[in-house]
C-alpha cells in the first residue's frame, strides 16, 4: 500500500504565506511526477503545479510567479511553497503522485487534501 500524507494548510491573511507538504510511504518502486491539485467550493478540481523527478516543474498561469514546487526525492516528499496568497486561492489542496510498481505499471495516488483559506 502507498500513502501520501499531506501537511501545512491553514487560515492565512490576504498576502500571506503557507508552505504544503507531502510525504509519501509505503511499498514505492519508483515515483515519477508529483504535483498538487486544488478544488475550490463548486469548481472541479485544477492543476496547481507539477515537479518531475528530474525537477522540471510547471504552473497553472493563475499561480505562476507566486508559487513554487520543489521535491525531496530521497524523502519521497513534494512540497508547494505559495506566497502573495489571494482569497481565489482558497480551496482544499490535494496531492498527486504517479508512481510505478515493479511491473512497470503507472498509477496516480492521491492524499487526503488540505484545506487552505486565505481570508482577512
Amino acid at each position: 500500500q502507498v500513502q501520501l500524507v499531506e501537511s501545512g494548510g491553514g487560515l492565512v491573511q490576504p498576502g500571506g504565506s503557507l508552505r504544503l507538504s507531502c510525504a509519501a510511504s509505503g511499498n514505492i518502486f519508483s515515483i515519477a511526477n508529483m504535483g498538487w491539485y486544488r478544488q475550490a467550493p463548486g469548481k472541479e478540481r485544477e492543476l496547481v503545479a507539477q515537479i518531475t523527478s528530474g525537477g522540471s516543474a510547471m504552473y497553472a498561469d493563475s499561480v505562476k510567479g507566486r508559487f513554487t514546487i520543489s521535491r525531496d526525492n530521497a524523502k519521497n516528499t513534494v512540497y508547494l511553497q505559495m506566497n502573495s496568497l489571494k482569497p481565489e486561492d482558497t480551496a482544499v489542496y490535494y496531492c498527486n503522485a504517479e508512481m510505478w510498481n515493479k511491473f512497470l505499471v503507472r498509477r496516480p495516488y492521491w492524499g487526503q487534501g488540505t484545506q487552505v483559506t486565505v481570508s482577512s
